[in-house]
């Protein structure tokens, strides 16, 4: 499994949550990233996604359960996600969240995390607030030493901006870990699929 998570890139994990939700042609997942806006956090054409379901299909994490065929339009292959390819969906996630030196995967964890405990996704969320602590402190040290040794600001921008990056994470960082941790933030699955998602469910098989 874990040789299957550290092959597994961003699209791959989100062809996985994807098929989490139902059974689908890779036509079906493609309509639905651009639909959801999804292709803001990885790129979606159909060269790509076709190639990460094959790759995905060979790993075991989705197999093939049907092929369907309508008027004259070509025959569209219908997969599922298998339970290692859920547990792979988790196993993900749980790697990245923590981290603050991947900013793209942890986009994809972060807009995934529901397929986690919210428990768990407290406790890894705020490891991640420790690290980016200390990376914060790091950075305020290294900047004052280089102007304290005079390197003008002009050699420091790049410094400043990551200094000022990371202290706008932390903000938002600690006000997500504050709302998570309220009863009355939803969490978790949804008991029944709501209007909008049946209503993109059928607009993305046409």
């Amino acid at each position: 499994m874990k040789d299957a998570v550290d092959r597994l890139t961003p699209l791959g994990l989100m062809v996985l949550a994807l098929l989490h939700e139902g059974d689908m042609h890779p036509y079906e997942m493609i309509r639905l990233l651009r639909m959801r806006r999804e292709d803001r956090l990885v790129s979606v054409t159909h060269g790509t996604v076709y190639h990460t379901v094959a790759r995905l299909e060979r790993e075991g994490l989705v197999a093939e359960v049907g092929v369907d065929r309508e008027g004259n339009r070509p025959e569209r292959t219908t997969y599922s996600v298998t339970d290692a390819g859920a547990r792979a969906v988790r196993e993900w996630v749980r790697r990245e969240l923590p981290r603050v030196d991947r900013p793209a995967e942890f986009r994809v964890a972060l807009a995934e995390a529901h397929n986690l405990d919210r428990s768990e996704v407290l406790e890894l969320l705020g490891a991640r607030r420790t690290a980016l602590a200390a990376a914060r402190i790091a950075l305020e040290s290294g900047h004052r030493s280089a102007r304290g040794k005079g390197v003008p600001d002009q050699y420091l921008l790049e410094v400043d901006r990551d200094e000022a990056m990371v202290a706008a994470d932390l903000t938002w960082l600690d006000g997500l870990l504050a709302r998570l941790a309220e009863p009355d933030f939803a969490w978790g699955p949804e008991p029944e699929p709501s209007e909008r998602y049946l209503a993109q469910r059928k607009a993305a098989r046409l």
